[in-house]
């Protein structure tokens, strides 16, 4: 399967379904807090990780890195949830839809939000600001283990958003994740089907096994 071919299908399961197969097979990849600028917004790919620091008295820059970055890749910044200085703005905005990048998701903020809304580029974080993380924070490490909103992702690890937020799923997980999520989307579509053809909800979701989807099976 291509990557094209795999994003297209992990979009068309959407970040419920995939996170509800993240809860069957425990695996934790739920960014909670990190939501798209637009709800229209959404992603698939593997990722291009960022670790920021500090600037100290060391110097350095906050995005020359996105030269880097291939096309169909996501930008993962870990920027530690920091809320008083973005990491992403107008220039890597165009830079990232001109090089065909597929999104960016930053544990922190971003600014000139309006440039992404009009080139339809998606950035997913935790709000938006206007105060530059220049000659505050600097780009300290790519291709390195992050965290985004608690969870650890890892260079090459996919993920996923939409207007419910993002997941990340490991990379050699990948196969086993979308099957359960369609394990899952095919049952909740049978109970769908049930209750429009009239049957109660409680018993459609009885037939359909609905209260053990998400559940951890050994």
């Amino acid at each position: 399967m291509t990557r094209t071919d795999l994003a297209e299908q992990l979009l068309a399961l959407g970040v419920t379904a995939l996170s509800d197969a993240l809860d069957r097979l425990g695996i934790d990849g739920q960014a909670c807090g990190i939501m798209p600028v637009v709800r229209t917004m959404r992603f698939a790919g593997p990722a291009f990780t960022i670790r920021m620091v500090p600037v100290g008295l060391s110097g350095g820059v906050v995005g020359d890195y996105i030269d880097e970055v291939e096309p169909g890749a996501v930008v993962v910044i870990d920027n530690q949830g920091i809320m008083n200085q973005t990491v992403w703005g107008d220039i890597l905005t165009l830079v990232a839809h001109t090089k065909g990048v597929a999104g960016t998701v930053i544990d922190g903020v971003c600014r000139d939000s309006d440039r992404c809304v009009e080139l339809d580029y998606p950035v997913f974080a935790r709000g938006n600001t206007m105060r530059t993380g220049k000659d505050r924070t600097t780009a300290d490490a790519y291709g390195v283990p992050v965290q985004i909103a608690g969870i650890r992702i890892n260079a090459g690890d996919w993920l996923v958003g939409d207007a419910d937020g993002v997941v990340a799923i490991p990379f050699d997980r990948i196969a086993e994740v979308v099957s359960v999520a369609q394990d899952i989307e095919a049952a909740e579509d049978r109970i769908r089907q049930a209750v429009l053809g009239g049957m109660r909800l409680d018993d459609a979701r009885r037939q359909a096994g609905y209260h053990a989807l998400q559940t951890r099976r050994e």
